[in-house]
């Protein structure tokens, strides 16, 4: 079986995210950017999926600039056999994505495409259901846990009543949660072996997609300055400024 694994380059979540001056959109200069959280979780249950004899290759896939590598290499370093990568210049948003991955997807003939829930950047979570629309596969997204048995994939998924386990018939799209496990520690050696794998990069524009973005932001601001909290004496003056000040009560 050959799991294919998108994967988005993001700011890093450790790094405090700053507005540009005109409100156009977020400063993107000297931030330091990393692989997105829920799609290392996801790389890192295929290359489970592979260790347990599950899978035979696990091919990491990223689209945007060349600097997507520095997301790639460490895919291949936890142990993804072989990377591509989708370049392009253009701002691409999630049905752009779908798109180019819809191609790769025909091209490669994965099994299983495994993915993040969704990215920390804009938090759409709608590439996973998108790619699945568009190639007509099964899906089940927020995944906690992931069984292969033979031609099917035993997901169970987070839903706000707690969890649902559904038998999803081969190939299918799985979107990892959180709890589905916990990424390995990438290591220097690993890192310096990645960079013998294979890394292949085509340009967007030779897969015969329209990437032109669909959405146009208008403006981007920092939400309000939260008022300093108050100490209160005891419960009574509580409910009488949540009452009388808040108006919450």
């Amino acid at each position: 079986m050959k799991i294919l694994v998108p994967i988005k380059r993001v700011i890093d979540v450790n790094v405090k995210v700053r507005v540009k001056a005109d409100g156009s959109g977020v400063e993107m200069a000297n931030a330091k950017m990393s692989m997105n959280p829920f799609d290392e979780i996801a790389i890192e249950e295929a290359v489970r999926q592979k260790e347990a004899g599950k899978a035979s290759e696990v091919i990491a896939v990223s689209c945007g600039t060349a600097q997507n590598q520095q997301v790639l290499i460490p895919a291949m370093a936890v142990g993804a056999d072989r990377a591509i990568l989708v370049q392009t210049d253009v701002e691409l948003q999630s049905l752009a994505v779908a798109k180019l991955l819809k191609v790769i997807a025909e091209k490669e003939q994965p099994q299983l495409i495994l993915l993040g829930k969704q990215s920390t950047d804009d938090d759409a979570n709608q590439t996973g259901q998108m790619l699945a629309a568009l190639l007509g596969w099964p899906q089940a997204t927020f995944a906690s846990k992931l069984v292969i048995e033979g031609d099917k994939a035993i997901v169970t998924r987070e839903v706000d009543g707690g969890q649902e386990t559904l038998a999803l018939t081969l190939p299918a799209i799985v979107t990892a949660d959180l709890r589905l496990n916990e990424p390995r520690y990438v290591t220097l050696p690993n890192l310096m072996k990645a960079k013998k794998k294979p890394l292949e990069t085509i340009h967007a524009a030779d897969l015969g997609v329209d990437v032109t973005p669909r959405i146009k932001t208008l403006k981007v601001s920092e939400p309000p300055a939260r008022k300093a909290g108050v100490m209160v004496p005891d419960i009574a003056t509580l409910v009488a400024k949540l009452k009388n000040e808040a108006k919450v009560i």
